[in-house]
């Protein structure tokens, strides 16, 4: 049997290039498939990883009440200092969440960064960040450090640059890196010059977690706590809680899409392995009354559609790997209102997501046409159909 599905498959592969217009169509049609997969998959893979590995295991937030946001979830500057006193948190960084106007150097359009007041805390609890363009903002001074990812989005913060906010005039006088995590997508300021420009005495409180397993005793802690009305969430819960919005509908729009140009995928495939199976019945019938059986015929004309498929998504991959794999793109994050600079991920397990729905499209476009090949009489066939 195997024998026969080889020499079949190969007597049809020998044959292709008689039929090279319609082979093509085929591997374009699903590799625009599962290019189009891919690279809107890739895109939710990037704004999810640069959310999650933002988090570390030992940071937590402590927002106030029920809240699960930094847009409102500021605690008071009592509480800020009653947190201080916690042995448990060796760092506690008190720091205000604001909106800056920007406008992206792509589309010429306005868009909401982050503005961050942070004080020496900030750095401490965050020793990824980076000071790797000019230099760090004086306390006491309206001057800003941008992330990486933000000045390189958005015009206006270069270093030297000056930033408007309805109160005050920042001076951009550094760039910051933070390992490409979502920090990077932000412009920090000092934090009382921040409260006095913005006229918010308020802060959200970022810790670091002297014992990260224990995070459960904490969070019964400061809720029993009286002088407290806060809520301790670990970054991890945080960031996967505010990736899984946007991520989820982009995932959602990138099946939606390429099941409907699946659809004439499958179509472009069954057509031509039809054609190959209508060209070759009288060879068919010959290969049956050698004694070729109906099996090996049907599984090599499988065969064939579902290595089509498989050079159609290996094309699609290595050519969206090699054009959107890092490519920085921004897009809002639905759980804070603002833009959020990331770069796309061509990963391998979502190759292997490509490579599985190309091969589930060969196949369902080379079943028909495989029955067809099966089922053909001998005698008809050797009569040309």
């Amino acid at each position: 049997m195997i024998r026969q599905v080889l020499a079949v498959t190969w007597l049809n592969f020998k044959s292709m290039r008689g039929r090279l217009a319609s082979t093509c169509v085929v591997i374009a049609g699903i590799g625009g498939v599962v290019a189009v997969l891919l690279g809107l998959l890739a895109m939710s893979s990037g704004f999810r990883a640069t959310l999650i590995e933002t988090a570390q295991p030992d940071r937590a937030l402590v927002l106030r009440g029920s809240s699960n946001n930094e847009m409102d979830g500021w605690i008071t500057p009592e509480e800020l200092a009653r947190l201080e006193t916690y042995d448990d948190f060796p760092v506690v960084s008190g720091e205000l969440y604001v909106t800056i106007n920007a406008v992206k150097r792509s589309a010429d359009s306005a868009a909401d960064v982050v503005g961050r007041g942070v004080s020496s805390a900030a750095f401490a609890l965050r020793p990824e960040v980076k000071i790797v363009a000019g230099r760090q903002f004086q306390p006491g001074k309206q001057e800003v450090i941008v992330g990486a990812a933000a000045a390189s989005q958005y015009a206006g913060l270069s270093i030297g640059d000056t930033i408007a906010t309805r109160n005050a005039q920042w001076l951009v006088v550094g760039q910051f890196a933070a390992a490409g995590t979502s920090v990077e997508s932000e412009i920090w300021m000092d934090l009382p010059m921040a409260q006095a420009a913005f006229q918010r005495q308020y802060s959200v409180a970022r810790v670091k977690l002297a014992a990260p397993d224990d995070h459960a005793r904490l969070a019964l802690a400061i809720q029993d706590d009286p002088r407290l009305d806060t809520t301790l969430m670990l970054e991890t819960e945080y960031y996967a809680a505010q990736s899984a919005t946007r991520a989820a509908l982009i995932e959602t729009f990138a099946y939606l899409i390429a099941g409907i140009m699946a659809v004439g995928a499958i179509s472009a495939a069954l057509n031509t392995m039809y054609i190959v199976v209508g060209q070759r019945t009288v060879e068919v019938g010959t290969l049956r009354a050698l004694g070729f059986n109906r099996v090996s015929v049907a599984v090599s004309v499988l065969i064939e559609s579902l290595l089509l498929a498989l050079a159609g998504s290996l094309a699609a991959a290595l050519l969206v790997y090699v054009l959107l794999d890092g490519y920085l793109a921004a897009t809002q994050n639905l759980a804070s209102g603002n833009q959020l600079a990331f770069a796309f991920s061509v990963t391998p397990d979502l190759i292997r997501v490509g490579i599985g729905c190309a091969l589930a499209l060969g196949l369902l476009g080379g079943f028909l046409p495989a029955l067809k090949a099966a089922r053909l009489p001998i005698t008809k066939a050797l009569r040309g159909g």
